[in-house]
């Protein structure tokens, strides 16, 4: 099968990506091109390969034939050719990660689990401790630098989260289910911090939901089924970059005790 160029001005390409676990396929020849500034939804049943698809993206996993062409900072780099140390840094380094438990050290404050990620990047330690908490600041956490993740509800240890995932720049957020364990007000403000974060500030994010409600949010829907691209559009009030009214629509004036 020939494979079809890559987009210009994209910053994530993928070609006929396949992924099997023993002999199951989970993604099958699937193509994608994801621009700066979009909010994209992997939308699709359990099983349908959403999670798959957003690890092969960021390089979180080897791929059994595709290619991934990330388009950053330092050019282009197409992932599947990288070792594992340089897979390990090009996430350090370029992509942010949000996950529906958020995967924070629990042993750690706030100002601590989001300092640690610009640390493991080469960030000098007081350099990133000053980004942390204006980071958390920005979030509505500023009074809780030195809490630990048990003294926080569950919204507020995603806005942890999403300030690791913002710690270095990343031009690219991966987010797999980030509202999933929220309840719906919660959500929302997850959500509205999430677009106001990465989108409107020129990033790219890519969430992975079952969420209609999140999915509505963003500029653009991916619907995956049985391993295969069976939809892939723009939200009739969406755009790239995704607009304010996103986050308005979407709760943006959240409280930090959420």
């Amino acid at each position: 099968m020939q494979q079809a160029p890559f987009a210009r001005g994209a910053i994530i390409s993928a070609r006929n990506l396949h992924k099997s676990y023993g002999n199951n396929p989970v993604l099958r020849n699937v193509s994608l091109d994801i621009y700066p500034g979009e909010s994209v939804a992997i939308m699709g049943p359990s099983g349908s390969g959403k999670t798959t698809l957003l690890h092969a993206l960021s390089g979180i996993i080897k791929l059994d034939a595709g290619s991934v062409l990330f388009n950053g900072p330092a050019g282009q780099v197409a992932v599947e050719s990288l070792s594992e140390r340089e897979r390990t840094s090009l996430r350090a380094n370029s992509f942010g990660f949000v996950f529906q438990q958020g995967l924070l050290v629990p042993e750690l404050t706030a100002e601590e689990n989001v300092s640690l990620a610009a640390m493991i990047a080469g960030v000098p330690r007081q350099q990133a401790r000053s980004i942390s908490a204006d980071l958390l600041n920005r979030l509505g956490l500023g009074q809780m630098l030195d809490r630990r993740m048990g003294e926080m509800s569950g919204g507020q240890a995603q806005r942890v989260a999403i300030a690791r995932s913002q710690v270095n720049g990343a031009p690219v957020t991966f987010a797999d289910e980030p509202t999933g364990a929220l309840d719906s007000k919660t959500a929302r403000e997850v959500m509205a911090l999430l677009l106001t974060m990465i989108p409107q500030q020129g990033k790219t994010l890519l969430v992975v939901t079952h969420d209609p409600n999140v999915a509505a949010a963003c500029s653009r829907v991916v619907y995956l089924q049985d391993g295969q691209i069976v939809s892939d559009q723009r939200n009739s009030q969406g755009g790239v970059p995704a607009s304010q009214n996103h986050a308005q629509s979407f709760g943006a004036q959240s409280q930090a005790g959420a």
